[in-house]
Protein backbone atom coordinates (compact mmCIF):
# COMPACT_ATOMS: atom_id res chain seq x y z
CA UNK A 1 0.00 0.00 0.00
CA UNK A 2 1.21 3.25 -0.80
CA UNK A 3 0.36 6.49 0.26
CA UNK A 4 0.03 9.21 -2.63
CA UNK A 5 -0.23 12.69 -2.71
CA UNK A 6 -1.75 14.80 -5.51
CA UNK A 7 -1.90 18.45 -6.91
CA UNK A 8 -5.12 19.29 -8.33
CA UNK A 9 -7.01 21.98 -10.46
CA UNK A 10 -10.31 22.33 -11.39
CA UNK A 11 -12.85 24.87 -12.41
CA UNK A 12 -15.76 24.48 -9.99
CA UNK A 13 -18.76 25.53 -11.17
CA UNK A 14 -20.35 22.37 -12.07
CA UNK A 15 -19.73 20.92 -8.89
CA UNK A 16 -21.92 21.23 -4.95
CA UNK A 17 -17.93 22.22 -3.60
CA UNK A 18 -15.26 19.60 -2.88
CA UNK A 19 -16.47 16.92 -0.20
CA UNK A 20 -19.09 14.09 -1.69
CA UNK A 21 -22.28 14.66 -1.25
CA UNK A 22 -25.30 12.45 -1.89
CA UNK A 23 -27.13 13.15 -5.23
CA UNK A 24 -24.87 16.48 -6.06
CA UNK A 25 -21.99 16.18 -7.98
CA UNK A 26 -18.56 16.83 -6.27
CA UNK A 27 -14.66 17.23 -6.70
CA UNK A 28 -14.17 14.29 -4.56
CA UNK A 29 -16.55 11.85 -5.71
CA UNK A 30 -15.36 12.54 -9.65
CA UNK A 31 -11.67 11.73 -8.15
CA UNK A 32 -12.84 8.87 -6.42
CA UNK A 33 -14.74 7.47 -9.00
CA UNK A 34 -11.83 7.93 -11.28
CA UNK A 35 -9.59 6.11 -9.10
CA UNK A 36 -12.08 3.12 -8.78
CA UNK A 37 -11.41 2.56 -12.61
CA UNK A 38 -7.85 2.27 -12.27
CA UNK A 39 -7.33 0.64 -8.74
CA UNK A 40 -10.17 -1.82 -8.07
CA UNK A 41 -12.05 -1.28 -4.92
CA UNK A 42 -13.50 2.12 -3.41
CA UNK A 43 -11.08 4.80 -2.15
CA UNK A 44 -11.86 8.35 -0.03
CA UNK A 45 -9.47 10.71 -1.11
CA UNK A 46 -8.36 13.03 1.73
CA UNK A 47 -8.43 16.82 0.90
CA UNK A 48 -6.11 19.92 2.55
CA UNK A 49 -9.11 22.20 2.70
CA UNK A 50 -12.97 21.40 1.37
CA UNK A 51 -13.91 24.52 -0.91
CA UNK A 52 -17.49 25.21 -1.07
CA UNK A 53 -19.90 25.33 -4.43
CA UNK A 54 -18.59 27.12 -7.35
CA UNK A 55 -15.10 27.71 -5.84
CA UNK A 56 -11.81 26.73 -8.05
CA UNK A 57 -8.60 25.68 -7.02
CA UNK A 58 -5.44 26.21 -8.88
CA UNK A 59 -2.90 24.11 -6.63
CA UNK A 60 -5.33 21.58 -4.40
CA UNK A 61 -3.52 18.89 -2.27
CA UNK A 62 -4.96 15.79 -1.06
CA UNK A 63 -4.13 11.91 -0.71
CA UNK A 64 -5.00 8.48 -1.02
CA UNK A 65 -3.95 5.05 0.33
CA UNK A 66 -3.61 2.92 -2.80
CA UNK A 67 -2.59 -0.69 -3.94
CA UNK A 68 -1.25 -0.10 -7.08
CA UNK A 69 2.38 -0.94 -8.84
CA UNK A 70 1.62 2.11 -11.13
CA UNK A 71 4.49 4.72 -11.38
CA UNK A 72 3.04 8.33 -10.19
CA UNK A 73 3.93 9.05 -13.55
CA UNK A 74 1.56 6.77 -14.77
CA UNK A 75 -1.32 6.90 -12.73
CA UNK A 76 -1.44 10.74 -12.71
CA UNK A 77 -2.18 9.86 -16.77
CA UNK A 78 -4.93 7.59 -16.01
CA UNK A 79 -6.21 9.29 -13.58
CA UNK A 80 -6.85 12.47 -16.11
CA UNK A 81 -7.69 10.07 -18.21
CA UNK A 82 -10.91 8.88 -16.42
CA UNK A 83 -11.20 12.26 -15.11
CA UNK A 84 -13.08 13.33 -18.74
CA UNK A 85 -15.02 15.21 -19.13
CA UNK A 86 -15.06 16.86 -15.84
CA UNK A 87 -12.98 20.15 -15.47
CA UNK A 88 -10.51 18.26 -13.45
CA UNK A 89 -6.60 17.93 -13.72
CA UNK A 90 -4.00 16.12 -11.65
CA UNK A 91 -1.27 18.57 -12.23
CA UNK A 92 1.29 16.44 -9.82
CA UNK A 93 0.77 13.03 -8.02
CA UNK A 94 3.79 11.84 -5.88
CA UNK A 95 4.38 8.62 -3.28
CA UNK A 96 4.98 10.44 0.51
CA UNK A 97 5.41 8.81 3.69
CA UNK A 98 2.74 6.81 5.54
CA UNK A 99 2.05 9.27 8.37
CA UNK A 100 1.98 12.27 5.29
CA UNK A 101 -1.61 14.02 6.06
CA UNK A 102 -2.82 16.57 3.27
CA UNK A 103 -4.82 18.12 5.94
CA UNK A 104 -2.63 18.26 8.91
CA UNK A 105 0.43 18.33 7.32
CA UNK A 106 -0.44 21.88 5.47
CA UNK A 107 1.47 24.40 6.97
CA UNK A 108 0.11 27.47 5.00
CA UNK A 109 -2.63 28.09 2.85
CA UNK A 110 -3.47 30.66 -0.08
CA UNK A 111 -6.28 31.61 -1.65
CA UNK A 112 -6.52 33.89 -4.63
CA UNK A 113 -9.60 36.27 -5.31
CA UNK A 114 -10.41 37.71 -8.55
CA UNK A 115 -12.54 40.92 -9.37
CA UNK A 116 -13.14 42.01 -12.62
CA UNK A 117 -13.95 45.98 -13.28
CA UNK A 118 -15.60 46.72 -16.34
CA UNK A 119 -19.23 47.56 -17.37
CA UNK A 120 -19.25 44.96 -20.53
CA UNK A 121 -20.51 41.50 -19.55
CA UNK A 122 -17.71 38.81 -18.94
CA UNK A 123 -17.36 36.46 -21.65
CA UNK A 124 -14.23 34.87 -21.23
CA UNK A 125 -14.01 34.82 -17.74
CA UNK A 126 -17.52 34.12 -17.01
CA UNK A 127 -17.97 32.13 -14.11
CA UNK A 128 -14.17 32.58 -12.98
CA UNK A 129 -14.65 36.41 -11.66
CA UNK A 130 -16.30 38.28 -9.58
CA UNK A 131 -17.22 41.55 -12.16
CA UNK A 132 -18.28 44.85 -10.60
CA UNK A 133 -19.26 47.24 -12.73
CA UNK A 134 -17.60 50.00 -11.86
CA UNK A 135 -13.74 50.99 -10.60
CA UNK A 136 -12.64 50.11 -7.15
CA UNK A 137 -10.49 52.47 -4.58
CA UNK A 138 -7.39 50.04 -4.49
CA UNK A 139 -5.48 52.37 -2.21
CA UNK A 140 -8.91 52.29 0.08
CA UNK A 141 -9.20 48.85 0.21
CA UNK A 142 -5.31 48.25 0.79
CA UNK A 143 -6.03 50.90 4.08
CA UNK A 144 -8.74 48.41 5.13
CA UNK A 145 -6.49 44.99 4.72
CA UNK A 146 -4.25 46.32 7.55
CA UNK A 147 -6.66 46.28 9.97
CA UNK A 148 -7.44 42.72 9.13
CA UNK A 149 -4.37 41.01 9.21
CA UNK A 150 -2.66 39.35 12.18
CA UNK A 151 -4.28 37.13 14.92
CA UNK A 152 -8.12 37.94 15.87
CA UNK A 153 -11.24 37.20 16.32
CA UNK A 154 -12.65 36.84 13.61
CA UNK A 155 -16.47 36.04 14.25
CA UNK A 156 -17.69 38.69 11.94
CA UNK A 157 -16.01 37.18 8.90
CA UNK A 158 -16.92 33.56 9.34
CA UNK A 159 -20.46 31.79 8.48
CA UNK A 160 -22.68 31.06 10.94
CA UNK A 161 -23.02 27.40 10.14
CA UNK A 162 -18.77 27.49 10.55
CA UNK A 163 -17.69 23.90 12.52
CA UNK A 164 -14.72 25.18 14.04
CA UNK A 165 -13.60 25.06 17.67
CA UNK A 166 -12.91 29.17 17.81
CA UNK A 167 -13.10 31.86 15.95
CA UNK A 168 -9.19 32.75 16.76
CA UNK A 169 -7.27 32.68 13.67
CA UNK A 170 -3.81 34.37 12.09
CA UNK A 171 -4.13 35.90 9.12
CA UNK A 172 -0.42 36.45 7.92
CA UNK A 173 -1.37 38.27 4.85
CA UNK A 174 -3.80 40.28 2.60
CA UNK A 175 -2.57 41.79 0.02
CA UNK A 176 -4.75 43.16 -2.62
CA UNK A 177 -3.00 44.25 -6.48
CA UNK A 178 -4.31 45.33 -9.87
CA UNK A 179 -3.94 43.27 -13.02
CA UNK A 180 -4.71 44.03 -16.34
CA UNK A 181 -5.91 41.19 -18.23
CA UNK A 182 -7.25 40.40 -21.48
CA UNK A 183 -10.51 40.81 -20.41
CA UNK A 184 -9.76 44.14 -18.70
CA UNK A 185 -8.57 45.52 -15.02
CA UNK A 186 -8.74 43.09 -12.58
CA UNK A 187 -8.20 43.47 -8.64
CA UNK A 188 -6.25 40.32 -7.15
CA UNK A 189 -7.03 40.16 -3.42
CA UNK A 190 -4.43 37.13 -1.77
CA UNK A 191 -5.30 35.66 1.20
CA UNK A 192 -2.73 33.54 3.27
CA UNK A 193 -2.78 31.77 6.53
CA UNK A 194 -2.10 28.37 8.42
CA UNK A 195 -6.18 27.90 8.41
CA UNK A 196 -9.23 29.61 7.63
CA UNK A 197 -12.90 29.61 8.66
CA UNK A 198 -15.67 28.65 6.73
CA UNK A 199 -16.47 31.29 4.41
CA UNK A 200 -13.88 33.52 5.75
CA UNK A 201 -11.71 35.05 2.46
CA UNK A 202 -15.57 35.35 0.69
CA UNK A 203 -16.61 37.64 3.98
CA UNK A 204 -13.27 39.61 3.77
CA UNK A 205 -13.21 40.34 0.49
CA UNK A 206 -17.32 41.41 0.56
CA UNK A 207 -15.91 43.86 3.03
CA UNK A 208 -13.19 45.02 1.26
CA UNK A 209 -15.55 45.67 -2.29
CA UNK A 210 -17.71 47.72 0.37
CA UNK A 211 -14.50 50.08 1.33
CA UNK A 212 -13.21 49.86 -2.80
CA UNK A 213 -16.83 51.37 -3.55
CA UNK A 214 -17.24 53.69 -1.52
CA UNK A 215 -19.62 52.84 0.91
CA UNK A 216 -17.58 52.04 3.77
CA UNK A 217 -14.55 53.97 4.92
CA UNK A 218 -11.24 51.40 5.64
CA UNK A 219 -11.84 52.59 9.31
CA UNK A 220 -15.17 50.76 9.07
CA UNK A 221 -13.93 47.22 8.66
CA UNK A 222 -11.76 47.39 11.84
CA UNK A 223 -15.18 48.18 13.73
CA UNK A 224 -16.38 45.58 12.06
CA UNK A 225 -13.81 43.04 13.15
CA UNK A 226 -14.09 44.90 16.48
CA UNK A 227 -17.80 43.93 17.07
CA UNK A 228 -17.07 40.30 16.48
CA UNK A 229 -20.83 39.76 15.13
CA UNK A 230 -21.57 37.92 11.80
CA UNK A 231 -23.82 41.04 11.31
CA UNK A 232 -21.28 43.37 10.96
CA UNK A 233 -19.93 41.53 8.18
CA UNK A 234 -20.42 43.26 4.15
CA UNK A 235 -21.83 41.35 1.95
CA UNK A 236 -20.07 38.30 1.35
CA UNK A 237 -18.41 37.86 -2.10
CA UNK A 238 -19.96 35.24 -5.06
CA UNK A 239 -17.67 32.21 -4.94
CA UNK A 240 -17.10 32.48 -8.51
CA UNK A 241 -13.86 34.48 -7.86
CA UNK A 242 -12.17 32.68 -5.21
CA UNK A 243 -9.32 29.99 -6.18
CA UNK A 244 -7.65 27.78 -3.48
CA UNK A 245 -4.21 28.98 -4.81
CA UNK A 246 -1.49 26.85 -3.18
CA UNK A 247 -0.94 24.57 0.01
CA UNK A 248 2.63 24.83 1.53
CA UNK A 249 4.13 22.12 3.71
CA UNK A 250 8.00 21.89 4.86
CA UNK A 251 8.96 19.77 2.49
CA UNK A 252 7.35 19.97 -0.47
CA UNK A 253 5.72 16.32 -1.68
CA UNK A 254 6.06 17.33 -5.16
CA UNK A 255 9.69 18.58 -5.01
CA UNK A 256 11.66 16.15 -6.82
CA UNK A 257 14.25 15.94 -4.58
CA UNK A 258 11.85 14.95 -2.23
CA UNK A 259 11.08 11.88 -3.94
CA UNK A 260 12.18 8.40 -3.67
CA UNK A 261 12.78 6.56 -6.24
CA UNK A 262 9.84 5.72 -8.79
Amino acid sequence: MTRFAFKIEYHGAPFSGWQRQLNEPSVQRAIEVALEKIVVGSHVVIVAGRTDSGVHALGQVAHCDLETTLSPHRLMAAMNYHLRPNPIAILDCAPVADDWHARFSAIERRYLYRILMRRSPATLSRGLVWQVRKRLDIVAMQKAAKYLVGYHDFTTFRSSTCQADSPLRTLDALHIEAVTGLAGDELHIHAKARSFLHKQVRSLVGTLERVGAGAWLPEDARTALEAHDRSACGPVSPPTGLYLAQVRYLADPFDMNNRGSE
